[in-house]
This record gives structure tokens, C-alpha cells and sequence, in this order.
């Protein structure tokens, strides 16, 4: 059984996984924002290792750097560089999957299994 906030990225537009995409987990309270790990996604469009081992309650923000991933496979004309996906966690659920479906024009995300 998985444990802890895993993601991957499928780029939709090029219909493959987005490769080489820097990724960071962020824990956020209140108005602070505590750096939690970060991590490349593979050739598969994943990260490799868990991005936090186990879960606890609390809102979480995922940030997947896109402007360089665009750059690199030369999708013209796009006009997000980050994308934020902020979520919340409840200690009692294992495992969190957050995928990023990607566009050059736009993204959409879900609770992944």
C-alpha cells in the first residue's frame, strides 16, 4: 500500500509525460510557508522518491516549475512559468496522489489513487 503525497505530470499537449520538471512540497500555516522537499520528475513524469513519507492534517501546496520543462521541449506561446496546487490532508488517509495534467495553456489537477 502507498504511503505519504506523491505526484506526476502528463503533458497533454505533446500526449507524454512531462520529464525533468522541478517539483516542491510546501507545508502552509497560516500565513507561513515551511519548505518540505522537492524533487526532478523522471522520464515517466514522476518523482522518484516520496515527497513526505507520512501524512498529516494539514493544507499542503505543490509547485511544479513549468517554464523550463516549456522551454526545453518547445511548446510556443504558453504563459505559465509555476503552478501552485494547494490541497488539504487528513492524517487518517495514507496516501495522497496529486497529478498534473499540462498544457501549454492551461493544467488541471485531482485526487489521484
Amino acid at each position: 500500500m502507498k504511503t505519504g503525497i506523491t505526484t506526476h505530470v502528463l503533458d497533454v499537449t505533446l500526449g507524454k509525460p512531462g520529464a525533468e520538471i522541478k517539483v516542491e512540497l510546501w507545508k502552509i500555516t497560516d500565513t507561513t510557508r515551511t519548505f518540505i522537499a522537492n524533487g526532478i520528475t523522471n522520464d515517466d513524469g514522476r518523482i522518484d522518491t516520496v515527497l513526505l513519507e507520512k501524512v498529516e492534517d494539514g493544507e499542503f501546496e505543490l509547485v511544479f516549475f513549468v517554464k523550463e520543462y516549456f522551454q526545453r521541449v518547445e511548446v510556443e506561446n504558453n504563459f505559465l512559468t509555476t503552478i501552485p496546487i494547494r490541497f488539504n490532508t487528513d492524517k487518517a488517509q495514507s496516501h495522497y496522489h496529486i497529478p498534473l495534467l499540462l498544457s501549454g495553456w492551461g493544467y488541471q489537477t485531482y485526487r489521484g489513487s
